[in-house]
């Protein structure tokens, strides 16, 4: 396995105020542990676990947590038109990116995992649990070793969510994750908006109003550092159509 504490070096050279985060996860991951990441939308979750996966050399399937996500959708189904002509043999069998990331050995990222129905969790529950899958006319499916969930979800009272049931927090290492402080935020602004005034004290007043946002008594849910990105790329813009830097 690759060095443990350079990984997290060249992570945390991607993923800007997250060191904490990035040893936590690094170490769960290395210990063959899932993981769920708590915290409100725009944090850096996915990007986190996205360069966490990129660096450690692992597959990574993508799952979008959602009341449509069916255990069929997540698993995989057999193609109807090959099973008139071919039957049910496995090459007929489509992997949805559970399957997939189990044959693999790949990380499935589950994003906003408390919005999924009862039943399609329970479907992971499973295979957290067992480390393989019985999958109707296909057989077992065993996870390969490198397979890990890493999920990640909002704050239960967010519209669309649900609270996780306590069999999920019992096989993960559980993880809050909140916002960055201001001199962060700034710092991912200017990473990802180069077109930002040089001016440190234009950013960090940017930064400033979408931070008061998140206490502001009138603003039910307050923006994340992606209202910074968005004001910033809205200004110069404007700043072109009327002839200005």
């Amino acid at each position: 396995m690759t060095s443990l504490p350079g990984l997290v070096q060249r992570v945390t050279g991607r993923v800007v105020g997250r060191h904490r985060e990035v040893e936590l996860v690094v170490a769960a991951l290395a210990a063959d542990r899932h993981v769920l990441l708590e915290g409100p939308p725009g944090t850096g979750k996915s990007t986190l676990l996205r360069a966490v996966a990129d660096e450690l050399g692992l597959g990574f399937e993508f799952v979008e947590g959602n009341a449509e996500l069916t255990p069929a959708r997540l698993v995989g189904h057999f193609d109807p038109a090959r099973v008139l002509t071919d039957g049910y043999d496995p090459e007929v069998f489509v992997d949805g990116p559970l399957v997939s990331a189990m044959r693999d050995g790949s990380l499935l990222y589950v994003e906003e995992i408390n919005r999924i129905p009862e039943e399609t969790l329970n479907v992971l529950i499973t295979v957290m649990s067992e480390r393989e899958l019985h999958v109707p006319r296909l057989g077992r499916v065993a996870a390969a070793h490198g397979f890990r969930l890493v999920a990640a979800m909002n704050p239960f009272d967010a519209i669309g969510t649900a609270r996780i049931s306590g069999a999920v927090y019992d096989r993960v290492c559980r993880l809050a994750v909140g916002y960055q402080d201001a001199d962060d935020e700034a710092a991912i602004v200017r990473r990802e908006r180069p077109e930002a005034p040089a001016d440190a004290a234009w950013v960090a007043g940017v930064v400033d109003v979408v931070r008061r946002t998140r206490t502001h008594p009138d603003v039910r849910i307050g923006s994340s550092v992606r209202g910074a990105l968005d004001t910033v790329a809205v200004a110069h813009s404007l700043a072109s159509l009327r002839g200005g830097d």
